[in-house]
């Protein structure tokens, strides 16, 4: 494959209708490697939802940029996050979300961690009974912290520890949700879609962009493309609709919404008058992601379960479609025809456009991150 800057220059070139990013964006090692080093480390990556780690001792496992990590609930009732990473062996510590009581122990030679990620005990280190043999320094050898931040009940990390402050980050985004009591979110239900056959950019893509939508969702959604438009302001972008008449059912969709992407993979959907819904999407390669969804109530109602199980249903099906044509999406790169990122529409597609720049200028503007990036 030829050199970062020679696959990008033609992304940078003036014509029009714009083309998108190239293929090898898509599907290459290299270029999934570098996104590593950049887009994933340097901003801030959505990870988990802070309702899910309900009792102090709860920990989830995550892979961020190649990295394990884990996100804990500490003693304090706050929310941590480390690398997943044994000091002694590098042995990763937890392997599927459990609550692990005050430690965290090793399962190879039982080092233990405190939730503060403090060294607790090294068993035998030194030999028979001699758990901490001359020069070894537990108060040095405790857990690698990971920056992060809580918005809500949305969690995220910066693995480089170099982003702005969370609130100056994600400004864009909070001023594009004025107005909204977020005390009155509540969530009521989860879809987990686990692995997802295709990059992570292309869902992020198809959210942001209004273009597909009376086309991919005839039976599951009603929002006429005309009524829509899209939405630019700096790392946010998206699309919104706004309707004079509304209809929520778990049959279809047609209210007013705001589809709000914060670069570069947390995505909240807000439908009028009173539900939102965030999606966890981790990229886990040049052809693989995890995605997860989250149903909101944003006016303190509440749902009987048959109410939750057809939204449920409702947003499964939306999914599903996207699904499939973001699936197809990613097999079309596999063909010369898509070396040239295809087109994109000047009026319907210039918030993909936005957010490809962000994805190019911070893979272009950035060398490799080396060891010494690690947090902590």
């Amino acid at each position: 494959m030829a050199n970062i800057e020679s696959i990008l220059s033609q992304f940078w070139t003036g014509s029009q209708p714009a083309h998108g990013l190239p293929a090898d964006a898509y599907r290459s090692q290299e270029f999934w490697d570098l996104e590593c080093d950049t887009v994933l480390k340097q901003n801030w990556v959505c990870v988990g939802f802070v309702h899910e780690l309900k009792e102090v001792g709860d920990v989830i496992p995550v892979t961020i940029a190649k990295m394990p990590l884990m996100l804990l609930k500490n003693t304090h009732g706050e929310i941590g996050a480390f690398h997943n990473v044994c000091r002694h062996r590098c042995l990763t510590l937890v392997d599927e979300p459990k609550n692990v009581g005050k430690l965290i122990r090793c399962p190879y030679h039982a080092w233990s961690y405190d939730l503060a990620g403090a060294l607790r005990a090294s068993p035998h280190f030194g030999g028979m009974d001699q758990h901490r043999p001359e020069g070894f320094d537990p108060a040095e050898n405790g857990l690698k912290p990971v920056r992060v931040a809580v918005w809500h009940d949305w969690i995220f990390v910066n693995l480089d520890g170099h982003a702005p402050e969370f609130e100056e980050y994600a400004a864009p985004l909070i001023k594009a949700l004025a107005g909204m009591d977020f005390s009155k979110v509540e969530p009521i239900g989860t879809l987990d879609f686990g692995e997802v056959a295709t990059n992570w950019k292309f869902i992020m893509e198809n959210f942001i962009e209004p273009y597909h939508v009376q086309f991919v969702h005839p039976t599951t959604t009603d929002q006429p493309l005309g009524d829509h438009y899209t939405f630019i302001d700096g790392n946010c972008v998206g699309s919104a609709v706004d309707l004079e008449e509304e209809v929520n059912t778990g049959n279809s969709l047609a209210v007013s919404s705001r589809y709000l992407a914060l670069f570069p993979n947390f995505i909240l959907g807000r439908y009028f008058p009173d539900q939102i819904g965030v999606y966890l999407n981790i990229p886990l390669g040049p052809d693989k992601m995890a995605q997860k969804r989250v149903l909101y109530t944003t006016e303190g109602q509440t749902l009987s379960d048959k109410e939750i199980e057809a939204l449920k249903g409702l947003w499964w099906d939306v999914h599903k479609e996207d699904h499939e044509m973001c699936e197809r999406l990613q097999l079309g790169r596999q063909s010369p025809v898509s070396d040239d990122g295809g087109m994109l529409s000047p009026h319907w597609e210039d918030s993909v456009r936005a957010f490809q720049e962000l994805i190019a200028k911070s893979v272009a503007g950035s060398q490799k991150s080396t060891a010494g990036d690690i947090n902590g």
